[in-house]
């Protein structure tokens, strides 16, 4: 693990998107939420990905702008529309995604410039679903190449619809030193790659076979379990009245990544991420504002460990 270096590059890697709620458009997709929650507690977040040359692309640009987020590695596409997700919300506030296809995210061009940030990365997050198309997918992989070898590439799976096979997630497993995934998505990670057992020997299996630093099981309300070779940490998560669950795993997975760059404990860490996400579960959409008493806790234990 990484420590006392400030101002982690911390990209979001893939998709970006609106999510079409009932209640209104919110700014989604995985990567994106991922580097919002990154900066929001104290890293540098950067979004790489691609939008449509039309207006929802430029109303993505002006809410980048008002978060804060680096907006230089958004590529505009002139043949292909911005993304949009129909999100619909069960009773629990559990979402159901239909992703719509041939959008500018799926064309994410490498490029120079690209290249040079993946050497200064210090945290990439990306998952599976941008990896639908061919174009994204060698971009993705280039990045990731491109990456120091101490750089965290946190593969945080978000299995979506059918878009995933067994060669994407080995490919991505080969790349990644951290995976973050659910336990419904570990039943069917299990299942692809012909790994059997408890959920510890699944877990042990993947940590040995492709030599991960860790893995990130989350829960649903019943929280999270980190597991290392050498360490492993349960957490019970935090009761609170749910509005929707969107981007709740996202928020997770970047306090996780600041909390493994600054060295702290995988107590520390789990606690603080599910702490997070359990706020971001008691607002609407994906990106809301962190109360300050959150960021202070973390930024502070931050200083103090540092």
């Amino acid at each position: 693990m990484i420590g006392n270096k400030r101002d982690f590059i911390i990209v979001g890697l893939g998709e970006i998107l609106w999510d079409m709620l009932p209640d209104g458009k919110q700014l989604g997709g995985a990567p994106a939420n991922f580097a919002y929650h990154a900066q929001a507690l104290g890293g540098r977040g950067i979004v790489v990905s691609c939008i449509g040359d039309d207006e929802l692309g430029k109303e993505i640009i002006r809410q980048l702008r008002e978060l804060g987020l680096d907006r230089r590695y958004i590529t505009v596409d002139k043949d292909h529309p911005t993304g949009t997700v129909e999100v619909q919300l069960d009773e629990k506030g559990v979402p159901n995604f239909t992703i719509h296809k041939n959008v500018a995210w799926d064309f994410i061009p490498l490029n120079p410039d690209l290249l040079n940030l993946a050497r200064r990365t210090d945290a990439v997050c990306f998952g599976s679903l941008c990896q639908r198309s061919e174009k994204s997918r060698k971009t993705i992989q280039s990045f990731l190449t491109a990456t120091r070898p101490d750089c965290l590439r946190v593969f945080d799976i978000n299995l979506r619809q059918r878009y995933f096979d067994q060669e994407i997630i080995q490919t991505m497993l080969g790349l990644s030193n951290v995976l973050k995934l659910n336990d419904d998505e570990l039943k069917v990670v299990a299942n692809l790659l012909s790994i059997n057992g408890s959920e510890t020997d699944i877990l042990s299996r993947l940590t040995e076979r492709y030599s991960l630093q860790l893995i990130a099981l989350t829960r649903g309300t019943s929280g999270s379990r980190l597991y290392a070779q050498e360490e492993n940490s349960n957490h019970p998560g935090f009761q609170v009245e749910v509005v929707d669950t969107v981007g709740a795993g996202d928020s997770f997975t970047a306090a996780m990544t600041l909390g493994l760059l600054h060295g702290k404990t995988l107590d520390r860490i789990n606690e603080y991420a599910n702490r997070v996400a359990s706020f971001v579960c008691s607002k609407s959409g994906a990106t809301p504002k962190l109360p300050d008493s959150i960021i202070r806790t973390i930024q502070g234990a931050n200083r103090i460990e540092n």
